[in-house]
C-alpha cells in the first residue's frame, strides 16, 4: 500500500473498483435473470431474542460470518475436506478447475445474498468451493444407501476426532442450518458434478443427503411420507427443509399462478417463471388490500352520487363490488369485522392453556402429520396437533425456518403461526406434560420444564399474518371452550363472587368491629339494664 494513502481511503478504492466493475460487467447467462435473493440477515428483533440460535458457534459457510476469529479452528478441517473431495472426484479435474467454474458464477453467487459482499471474486470462489466440499463431506453419513459412499463414514470420523462425535456433529448440525449460514444450492450441485461423472447421479445422491437431513431434523412426524421435491427448485438447505415442513397454503398456491403457456415454455428459464411468481404474488395481494379496493370503489362513490348514474348504481355494485356487499348481508359487531380483517399481533393471541383446556375437558391427540392437519373436532371437543419431536436442534431449526420464513416474503406465515399457537396453549412444564401423555410432544429435552421454555421463548414476529387454516382452528377451540357450562360458571363465580368477595369481607369485619364496639359500651355504662325488663 502506497504511504500516502490510509487503510480507510484503501478500503474505500478498493470498494469503488469492485462496485465498478460489477456494473461494467456484462451478463454472459440470460438464463439467470432475476436470481432471487435467498440468504438473508436475520431480523434484529428475531436476534436480539436467541443470538445462539442464528449465530455460528463451530463453523462458518460462506461470506457472513467467514472472518469471525473464533471459527478459525475449523479452516483446518475445511482444508482437509477440500482435500479428500479432490481424492475422491472421479473426474480429471482438479480442485483449482472448480474454483474457476464458480469464478464464472460469481454474480450468480452474490445475487443469493441480501446483504453486501466486501469479497473479491477469486476469494469468494475459493471461500464457496472449500466451504462447500467441507458441507458435502458432513452430509454423506446421511446417503449411506449408495455404495459409491460407503467408505465415507471412515472420512467422517476425520471431521469429529476432535471434539467427541455426538455433541460436535448436533453442534455442526444447527450452524449448517442457520440462515445466515447457507450457501446456494447451485454450488453444491457444482461441486457433486465434480465428484461424480453423472450429473443425474449426483443430483440422486444430493437429494437423498438432504431427505436423510430433513429426517434428522425436521421436529414433525414424517410416517405421512416423504414430499417430492426437485432439488433445482431450492435455493439451500434450509429452503429445502422449510419446504419439505412448511405446508402450501390455498392462499399461497393461488396467488402464485402463471400462466400455463409461460410455466411450460422450455425457453423461459426456471429463475425467471419464479421472478414472475414473485411479481404476480406481490401484485394480487396489493390488489387485494384494503385500501386499495377503497380507492377502486372511490370513482364509482363519486359517479354514483349523480342523476344519470343513480338508477346503475344497485346492478353496478351486485356485479362488480359484490365481494364487498356480501358481508352486510349477516350485520357482525363493528369491532369483531375490524379484528377480522386486521392481522393479530403475537400478543393477541388468545387461547387457553393445555391445563386448562385439559380441565375443561378437552383431548389432545396426535394427527399424524405436519402443520396442515391440524384440526379440532366439536363432536369430541379433540385438538389434533402433529406430534413434535424436541431435541437439541429442534429449536435452533425451527427458529431459522421462522426466520427465513418471515424474511424470504414467500407467503404465508405457516411455521410462525404455528409457533405461537404452541406459545399460546404451552404456559407450564405441566402443558408439555399432559401433551407428551397425549402424544402430541416427543420430549428428547432433560425435563418438561426444558419444553416449556423453548416454547415460551418463540414468541416473537417481526410482521404480522393471518393463516386462515390456523386462525380457524383457534376460534374453533375458543368457541367450544367458552361454551362449555363448566367453565361459564366458572367465570361467573370469578366474577360475581370472587371479586365481590373483598367487599364482603370488609363489610363482615366492619360489622364485627361494631358488635365488639357495642359490646364494650353496654359492658361500661349498663345500656341493657336500662332496657325495660319483660316482668314490668
Amino acid at each position: 500500500m502506497p504511504s500516502n494513502y490510509s487503510s480507510s481511503t484503501f478500503d474505500e478504492l478498493k470498494w469503488v473498483i469492485q462496485i465498478r466493475r460489477t456494473l461494467e460487467e456484462e451478463q454472459e447467462d440470460d438464463e439467470d435473470y432475476g436470481i432471487p435473493v435467498a440468504i438473508f440477515k436475520v431480523p434484529k428483533l428475531l436476534m436480539e431474542s436467541d443470538p445462539h440460535s442464528y449465530i455460528p458457534q463451530l463453523v462458518a459457510l460462506g461470506p457472513y460470518h467467514c472472518w469471525r476469529p473464533e471459527l478459525h479452528d475449523m479452516v483446518r478441517l475445511k482444508l482437509s475436506a477440500a482435500k479428500r473431495a479432490k481424492k475422491f472426484s472421479s473426474t480429471n479435474l482438479q480442485f483449482h478447475d472448480l474454483v474457476e467454474q464458480l469464478l464464472k458464477l460469481e454474480q450468480n453467487i452474490r445475487a443469493c445474498y441480501h446483504g453486501y459482499l466486501d469479497l473479491n471474486g477469486e476469494t469468494l470462489a475459493w471461500m464457496m468451493a472449500i466451504d462447500a466440499s467441507f458441507l458435502l463431506e458432513f452430509l454423506h453419513v446421511y446417503a449411506g444407501k449408495f455404495e459409491i459412499l460407503q467408505r465415507v463414514p471412515s472420512r467422517m470420523s476425520h471431521l469429529m476426532d476432535h471434539a467427541g462425535t455426538k455433541p460436535a456433529h448436533n453442534a455442526v448440525l444447527r450452524d449448517i442450518i442457520m440462515l445466515e449460514n447457507q450457501i446456494p444450492l447451485f454450488v453444491l450441485r457444482k461441486m457433486m458434478e465434480f465428484q461424480f461423472e453423472s450429473s443425474q447421479q449426483s443430483d440422486e445422491i444430493l437429494l437423498s443427503m438432504m431427505i436423510g437431513l430433513f429426517t434428522e431434523l425436521s421436529p414433525f412426524n414424517t410416517t405421512d411420507g416423504i414430499p417430492e421435491i426437485q432439488i433445482s427448485d431450492c435455493a439451500h438447505l434450509l429452503d429445502f427443509l422449510y419446504q419439505m415442513i412448511a405446508p402450501k397454503s390455498k392462499e399461497a398456491s393461488e396467488i402464485n399462478e402463471i400462466p400455463n403457456e409461460i410455466e411450460q415454455s422450455p425457453q423461459i428459464s426456471y429463475r425467471f417463471k419464479q421472478f414472475l411468481k414473485r411479481l404476480i404474488s406481490y401484485t394480487k395481494r396489493a390488489m387485494q388490500s384494503q385500501h386499495i379496493k377503497t380507492i377502486a370503489r372511490l370513482p364509482w362513490t363519486i359517479l354514483s352520487t349523480i342523476p344519470p348514474f343513480t338508477v346503475l348504481k344497485q346492478p353496478a355494485e351486485i356485479l362488480f363490488f359484490r365481494e364487498q356487499q356480501e358481508p352486510r348481508e349477516e350485520p357482525e359487531p363493528q369491532n369483531l369485522k375490524s379484528n377480522a380483517n386486521r392481522p393479530p399481533l403475537t400478543e393477541e393471541i388468545a387461547i387457553p392453556s393445555v391445563s386448562e383446556l385439559s380441565k375443561a375437558g378437552i383431548r389432545f391427540s396426535p394427527s399424524h402429520g405436519g402443520i396442515s392437519t391440524i384440526t379440532f373436532n366439536s363432536q369430541t371437543g379433540t385438538l389434533y396437533l402433529p406430534t413434535a419431536r424436541l431435541d437439541v436442534n429442534t429449536e435452533a431449526t425451527l427458529r431459522n425456518l421462522v426466520a427465513y420464513e418471515a424474511s424470504s416474503g414467500i407467503g404465508a406465515l405457516v411455521l410462525t403461526r404455528y409457533t405461537e399457537l404452541m406459545n399460546g396453549i404451552v404456559d407450564s412444564e405441566e402443558d408439555v406434560r399432559l401433551l407428551r401423555e397425549g402424544g402430541v410432544i416427543v420430549n428428547h429435552l432433560k425435563s418438561d420444564e426444558e419444553g416449556a421454555w423453548m416454547w415460551n421463548g418463540m414468541s416473537k414476529s417481526i410482521r404480522l399474518s393471518r393463516v386462515m387454516e390456523l386462525d380457524k382452528v383457534i376460534e374453533e377451540v375458543n368457541e367450544y371452550y367458552n361454551g362449555l357450562w363448566r367453565v361459564k360458571m366458572g367465570r361467573f363465580v370469578k366474577e360475581y363472587i370472587y371479586s365481590s368477595w373483598p367487599l364482603i369481607a370488609l363489610t363482615t369485619v366492619a360489622w364485627f368491629l361494631f358488635l365488639i364496639a357495642l359490646q364494650a359500651f353496654c359492658s361500661l355504662f349498663g345500656c341493657f339494664r336500662a332496657l325495660p325488663s319483660k316482668r314490668s
